[in-house]
């Protein structure tokens, strides 16, 4: 199994801290987020990864270097200005028929083996790792018929909604759909249905963090010192 990983951003939200340190490579417990991802990765049948570098790239490949420390092929795939967050793929060659594309700045304690399965058994040309979100909101909400007739009332509701986790496997036929230059995943998930494309979602319903935010971040820390097994469970 292949996965590509995405650690060429410069993480702006967290500007303070990823100044000097590429976001990914900020500390969880006693190593750095991506450390944290690769292990995963290697755990659930990962034999080679690619990372997608570009803001201090040479400070992630000097703490990864091949991968061999890890007991995992890493090689890179240099971005001189930033492409997205689908634009990347599109440099690597040599890719599979079916590989991973996880974003370097999550801890999740998702199971990467099992998606990738699921994704090629299927037959899809995306999945997309999918996690529930709920939002409580602090203000009634009215529904209305189309005359404007109130026909229902609810007072500080929760929302639930789906939101993509940062975790992909694409078929090889996806990349016909990246343009060259900066293009996003949300970008190609809206090429892909406007030609019909087979996309499905993979439901996980364990722990999910996107580093992007202090709050976050700090609940990241936490979680990860008090349930480590969970995170690294080839330790």
């Amino acid at each position: 199994m292949h996965a590509v990983i995405l650690a060429g951003k410069k993480g702006t939200r967290l500007a303070s801290y990823s100044v000097a340190i590429p976001k990914p490579l900020l500390p969880v417990g006693d190593q750095p987020l991506l450390e944290v991802v690769v292990r995963q990765l290697k755990h659930h049948g990962c034999t080679r990864i690619t990372i997608a570098v570009g803001y201090l790239a040479d400070v992630i490949q000097a703490y990864f270097g091949d991968g061999s420390r890890l007991g995992v092929d890493i090689d890179y795939s240099q971005e001189d200005h930033p492409l997205g967050t689908a634009g990347p793929v599109r440099l690597i060659p040599d890719l599979p028929d079916n590989f991973l594309v996880v974003n370097g700045d999550l801890l999740s304690d998702l199971d990467y083996g099992k998606l990738f399965r699921r994704h090629v058994h299927q037959g899809n040309v995306l999945t997309i790792g999918v996690y529930k979100r709920h939002l409580d909101l602090d203000i009634g909400v009215l529904e209305r018929d189309p005359e404007g007739l109130i026909v229902d009332y609810r007072e500080k509701p929760t929302i639930d909604y789906e939101v993509s986790m940062g975790v992909y496997a694409y078929s090889k036929e996806a990349l016909q759909y990246i343009p060259e230059g900066p293009f996003e995943a949300s970008e190609l998930v809206q090429e892909l249905l406007r030609r019909g494309e087979q996309i499905r979602g993979f439901n996980f319903k364990g722990t999910w963090l996107d580093i992007g935010r202090y709050e976050e971040y700090g609940r990241a820390i936490e979680i990860f010192e008090k349930e480590r097994h969970r995170f690294l469970p080839g330790e």
